[in-house]
């Protein structure tokens, strides 16, 4: 027999897969209290044209979702915060198990829990989550929402906001780009590994970070694009 499992708020209701993937691009996009997305950050992000953001945000308007700000942008409502937070837990913890379960490279398991996040019901979610033992971050070291869509979401600086000499723990990585996290799993930079900012170039140069200590042989160098969306702890 299943344990019972602590159920997440469950007041907000069912929504299209357009509409989770919209309230989860401008939930990304508005962390900053007050913070507004505008049509075409929504639109870059999600890869579609600013006709359908503008129609998209209409209905999300009318279903209490999502609310337009005169000359400043779109933002969730609480309703959609709800939501945002319940998709977005879905997405982690299927990434998390795809990871540990299927032993899928972390470059690649974005795409599968994007295929999958819509389809997964909360009851097979929490079946997942207790699992794994609740975990409080997937694969890239994004948190997890947890069952009652409480989150730490606040910005950490990068491996570009080092100084030199410097040392910090790596927490966070981009999941945007699946090139970027095989090659930085191909360089041995990966979540919880420690590296030491050797020196950085000016005028958005390169950053030279030592892995684990100072040393020719454990050094890398990154690009500022690279080092910027390294997210760390400072040791």
């Amino acid at each position: 027999m299943q344990p019972a499992l602590d159920q997440p708020p469950t007041s907000t209701p069912a929504a299209s897969a357009p509409a989770e993937d919209y309230v989860k691009a401008i939930y990304a996009l508005t962390l900053e209290p007050d913070q507004a997305a505008s049509t075409s950050q929504i639109a870059e992000r999600l890869g579609v044209t600013a006709g359908s953001v503008s129609t998209m945000v209409k209905r999300m308007d009318t279903a209490g979702l999502a609310e337009h700000v005169p000359y400043r942008g779109v933002r969730l409502t609480a309703a959609g915060r709800e939501l945002a937070l319940r998709v977005i837990r879905r997405h982690r913890l299927l990434e998390l198990f795809l990871s540990r379960s299927l032993d899928i490279p972390w470059e690649d398991v974005h795409r599968f829990a994007d295929a999958l996040e819509h389809a997964a019901s909360d009851e097979l979610i929490e079946l997942i989550a207790a699992k794994l033992g609740d975990p409080v971050a997937d694969p890239h070291g994004d948190p997890i929402p947890s069952r009652l869509l409480e989150v730490d979401d606040r910005a950490q600086p990068t491996v570009a906001d080092l100084a030199p000499g410097e040392r910090a723990r790596v927490a966070r990585v981009s999941d945007a780009e699946p090139a970027m996290l095989r090659y930085l799993g191909e360089q041995g930079i990966g979540i919880g590994v420690e590296l030491l900012l050797v020196d950085r170039q000016p005028f958005d140069g390169p950053c030279r970070v030592a892995l684990g200590g100072v040393g020719e042989a454990s050094e890398r160098s990154l690009g500022i694009r690279l080092a910027q969306s390294i997210h760390v702890v400072r040791l």
